[in-house]
C-alpha cells in the first residue's frame, strides 16, 4: 500500500499540531501526565489490597480520626 501525498500532508500537520500543543500548553501535558501516574499508582494499590486480608471498618476509622 502506497502512502499518498495527502496521508503525508495529513501526517505533517498532526506532527506540527501535537508539537505546538506541547510547546505552548506544557501545563496541560504535566497535568494528563500527573493523571496518569495517579491512576497507576491507585491500581498498584487496589491489587495490593485484594491480596491482604481484611481490616475491620473501625479501625480503619479511628485512624482517620487520628489523622491532623
Amino acid at each position: 500500500m502506497a502512502i499518498s501525498t495527502e496521508d503525508e500532508k495529513f501526517k505533517e500537520l498532526v506532527k506540527a499540531a501535537l508539537i505546538d500543543v506541547l510547546e505552548e500548553r506544557r501545563d496541560l501535558v504535566k497535568d494528563i501526565l500527573v493523571e496518569a501516574i495517579e491512576d497507576m499508582a491507585l491500581g498498584k494499590a487496589i491489587a495490593q489490597g485484594l491480596g491482604s486480608d481484611p481490616i475491620p471498618r473501625n479501625e480503619i476509622l479511628e485512624l482517620l480520626e487520628k489523622t491532623p
